[in-house]
Formats: C-alpha cells, structure tokens, sequence
C-alpha cells in the first residue's frame, strides 16, 4: 500500500495543486485541484489527452471546442484529447474542481484567449 500524499505538499499556485500520478507510482493519472475566485477564468488550453472535470463547488462556463456549457456542483465535463477548452467562474463564491488528466505528467499549452 502506497503512502498518503498531503495535498498541502503538492501546492502549483495560490489556487491550485497538482498531482502528477508519475512521481506517484500511478503512471497514468494527473489531478488538478483547483479554487477558482469568482470572476476568475482558466485561459483556453489543450491537452494530447482527455481531460474530465468534476466541480463540486461553486458555478462555471466551460469552453470545449466550440461547445460552452454551464456547470453545477456535482456535474462532470469530459474534454476529448486536442480540443482547445478552458472555463469561467461565473458564481459569487470560487469553483472547487477536480481535473483528472489522462497522463502521468501535465502536458498543456496554453493561448492568451479567455473562454466564453
């Protein structure tokens, strides 16, 4: 049995943390955690993988492609690998989202364009 990861531990910025699954022992597997302040917005990226999103706090616009949908709590997202997508904030209190990356390591590009 493996030994527990502090989330503490795993800080990539004031509102996120990564858990890249590689450095973990679980190869294929990269986890995002993320509070977004409301207002706040995720720049249009893409990923060679999916990515699938669960929020679980908070309300958000998400940009996949030339798909945007409004998410609630409990509401999953699953972004196929090469499309570009991003998401908004669109609530009064910060989102609480978890992205689980289909890789052992974050591979991402990012553009200066906001999502919808």
């Amino acid at each position: 049995m493996a030994d527990p990861v502090d989330l503490g531990s795993l800080r990539f910025s004031p509102t996120a943390w990564l858990f890249e699954g590689g450095e973990h022992g679980a190869n294929g597997t990269t986890i995002f955690v993320t509070r977004t302040p409301p207002g706040r917005a995720v720049n249009l990226h893409v990923h060679p993988y999916t990515e699938t999103f669960l929020l679980l706090e908070g309300h958000g616009r998400w940009t996949a492609g030339e798909t945007v949908v409004e998410l609630a709590p409990e509401q999953l997202l699953v972004v196929p690998p090469e499309t570009l997508h991003g998401f908004r904030n669109t609530g009064d209190v910060p989102l609480l989202v978890i992205s689980v990356h289909e890789s052992g390591a974050l591979e991402q590009t990012f553009t200066d364009q906001e999502p919808a």
